[in-house]
């Protein structure tokens, strides 16, 4: 296909499978939570219009956990069919980790999904609520172990190698909780959040630009930004704590990240933009603030940094495919806490439902949540490069013997069928998020105060 060998091949394809399936679980992570929080709410205020909204999101929670259960069974085909070595050595610590997570997580979704969505006429509001709060549980459950997994073949640990160079469990305290799995778990939960936040925050402009005084969309819209003002600097902060530990565990790719060919002994610049030029190992047109670099990394102003050449050549990652994913995820990061503060500042003039700039800037900002989930995961794993298992087994070295014939059929397969049903799924939740929420009556109609509203709704029965 088009010249390309079988090995890279079959990184584009489990890279275009895991950019559709991730997309996903970042969304049905943060929804669950929103989901319990609604139920939640309505049991304890007894107000009708988290209920509404509860009914409103879980249809359109239910359409994307469908499709990222799809998507995810398909990718685990790819480890024996693509990634047979690697599977064959890292096996026996990446399976019972794979198992525990749909012992112990997916079958906890699954299991409580059915009374989520349809039982709770059935079993009554509190056992309801029971049983989304046990799909939100089981969908962080999923992260975890998902996560676990990630994180080891980043910073291995527990382990030994066989004669036959298999991976061996020793300890799996160590194995679970790797250097890098707390700080890359909070993470990509955050981001979950922040990545439904957005959607629900777009959802609710889009009603409010066609009608200000939309209740749900009110409700919706005020949610949504008080979970990205409280979330977006929890992020950075979390972000940047990340980084140090990459730093510790991984400072090739930290140093193609910041854009440093060179080694810096006294000070590294904290460089803003700048044309990476890997073959001429230079940072072109460079644009930096001197030794701000350092502090960050360092939190001295004079720290040492290394550069990607004081690493062997084959063992540098793509440092211009890191270095701007990098920057993308940071600029979204930013726009995040500033749509917060925004809304936060509209909010305290009394006119966060009546800035038609925010609502616009609110819809723009739907889809950032995803694309700054795919930005960061290609900023991890590219950065990974040229390591599968980190220091210990590279991508050339995990490959199926297979020809690039086999991987090039599959491969076309999976963009047609891919952008087919997914597309097509893609479009239903957009006909389900365009529907309004009709959570109640129009503001002007209520006729009664917010503390008299408040007051009269917790004496109402659930």
């Amino acid at each position: 296909m088009l010249g390309f060998e079988a090995l890279d091949l079959a990184r584009f394809q489990f890279a275009f499978t895991v950019s559709f399936h991730i997309i996903f679980p970042a969304f049905s992570i943060g929804l669950a939570s929103y989901l319990a929080v609604l139920n939640g709410l309505h049991l304890w205020t007894g107000r009708q219009i988290f209920l509404n909204l509860f009914n409103y999101w879980k249809t359109i929670f239910a359409v994307a956990f469908g499709m990222g259960v799809v998507s995810g069974i398909v990718m685990s085909y790819q480890f024996g069919t693509n990634w047979s070595v690697f599977s064959d050595r890292a096996g026996p610590i990446i399976g019972p980790l794979m198992g525990y997570e749909v012992l112990s997580a997916f079958f906890l979704e699954a299991g409580f999904l059915g009374v989520m969505l349809f039982g709770r006429q059935r079993v009554g509001p509190r056992l309801h609520f029971f049983a989304t709060v046990m799909v939100a549980v089981g969908t962080l459950g999923s992260a975890f172990w998902i996560l676990a997994v990630n994180s080891w073949m980043q910073t291995p640990a527990g382990f030994s190698i066989s004669p036959a160079g298999q991976f061996v469990p020793e300890d799996w305290w160590a194995i679970v909780f790797n250097p890098s799995f707390p700080y890359r778990l909070v993470h990509m939960v955050l981001a979950a959040y922040l990545t439904t936040a957005l959607v629900v925050g777009a959802v609710g402009a889009w009603h409010l630009l066609r009608d200000r005084a939309d209740a749900g969309a009110r409700v919706m819209f005020a949610m949504a930004m008080g979970m990205l003002l409280v979330t977006a600097p929890v992020q950075i902060v979390a972000g940047d704590m990340h980084g140090l530990n990459t730093l510790e565990h991984q400072p090739a790719k930290i140093a193609a990240m910041e854009g440093h060919y060179e080694t810096h002994e006294n000070g590294a610049p904290l460089y803003l933009f700048g044309i990476p030029d890997d073959s001429a190992q230079k940072l072109r047109y460079a644009l930096g603030i001197p030794r701000l670099g350092s502090f960050i990394l360092t939190h001295h102003w004079d720290g040492k940094v290394l550069g990607l050449e004081a690493f062997p050549a084959d063992e540098r990652p793509n440092a211009a495919l890191v270095f701007w994913s990098f920057r993308l995820m940071v600029a979204l990061g930013f726009a995040m806490l500033g749509l917060g503060v925004w809304a936060a500042w509209r909010y305290w003039r009394g006119g966060l439902y009546d800035s038609p700039w925010l609502h616009r800037a609110a819809v723009a900002m739907g889809p950032v949540g995803l694309v700054a989930v795919l930005a960061g995961w290609i900023t991890t794993e590219v950065g990974r490069q040229p390591w599968t298992i980190y220091g210990h087994l590279t991508t050339a070295q995990s490959a199926s013997g297979i020809a690039a014939s086999a991987v090039s059929a599959s491969l076309l397969a999976f963009i047609v069928i891919y952008f087919a049903v997914f597309g097509a799924g893609t479009f239903y939740l957009l006909r389900l998020m365009g529907k309004s929420p009709q959570a109640g009556p129009r503001i002007e109609d209520i006729g009664v105060t917010r503390t008299s509203a408040m007051t009269s709704a917790r004496h109402r029965p659930s």
